[in-house]
């Protein structure tokens, strides 16, 4: 793969030995993404005729974006987390004729949700990235959106536990990405000035820029090259660098193993 790091002019001048490196956790390392869509097509034809109108990228397609929806507004605390759950299996449902009540909602998505975990999975980059930040004496952490028992499930699962010293969840903060206060207390955790720090997510905004709004160098993982003429200048006014793969992610933020 050719290298297509966007390193800003701004993050080229001397700045302080990076000692920590935080990491988003969902589609940055966790192959989320890829794990719901398999899921939700297992399940769809697990549940037979009464989905059987709709095609299936469409149905996909309609499960991430109210998965987007829902998810949010958790995030800013309109809904619980299990109202969000139950959300996303009604609004799923409904054009299909199903009207789901409280309880049959927790089951549609405890359904949904066994099919999810059987197909998680790291993204095949993230390994071999770990490594090398740890071969080189980097401190590693999560900042992460979400549940902290439901995130450390996943980070147990996948056996990363003895490579992160602490995990973030907006969950236990009250507060979300890109809030300043979340990087600003991983900082804190690590015992770190926040230009000590680097932080990497697939998401611009949310995740780079509002990590370089905190003080952090902020990385911008685009794994699907679908940076816009907007959104890349808007990573170099911020002095974010973009990355296709976190195997460009040591040599972007000046780490040698």
């Amino acid at each position: 793969m050719t290298s297509v790091v966007d390193t800003p002019a701004a993050f080229s001048r001397e700045t302080p030995a990076l000692s920590v490196v935080l990491f988003d956790l969902d589609d940055t390392l966790f192959a989320h993404r890829s794990a719901v869509t398999t899921a939700i097509g297992n399940y769809r034809a697990a549940l037979g005729d009464s989905y059987a109108d709709e095609d299936e990228h469409a149905a996909a397609h309609r499960w991430h974006q109210l998965e987007e929806t829902h998810y949010h507004r958790y995030l800013t605390g309109e809904l619980t987390y299990a109202d969000q759950r139950r959300a996303r299996a009604r609004g799923f449902a409904e054009p299909h004729g199903l009207s789901l009540e409280d309880h049959e909602a927790d089951a549609w998505f405890d359904a949904y949700f066994r099919e999810y975990v059987k197909a998680w999975m790291l993204h095949g980059d993230a390994l071999g990235c770990l490594n090398t930040l740890a071969a080189a004496g980097v401190r590693m952490g999560i900042i992460t959106n979400g549940d902290l028992a439901f995130q450390t499930s996943k980070i147990e699962r996948l056996g990363l536990v003895p490579l992160f010293e602490h995990v973030i969840t907006s969950g236990e903060l009250g507060y979300a990405k890109p809030d300043a206060r979340i990087f600003g207390d991983a900082c804190r955790r690590f015992g770190v000035e926040p230009s000590q720090a680097a932080y990497v997510g697939d998401r611009l905004r949310t995740d780079a820029i509002g990590a370089a709004g905190a003080g952090l160098i902020g990385v911008w993982l685009d794994r699907r090259g679908s940076a816009t003429i907007t959104e890349i200048m808007a990573a170099r006014v911020s002095g974010v660098p973009i990355i296709r793969t976190l195997e460009e992610l040591p040599a972007a933020i000046g780490v040698r193993a």
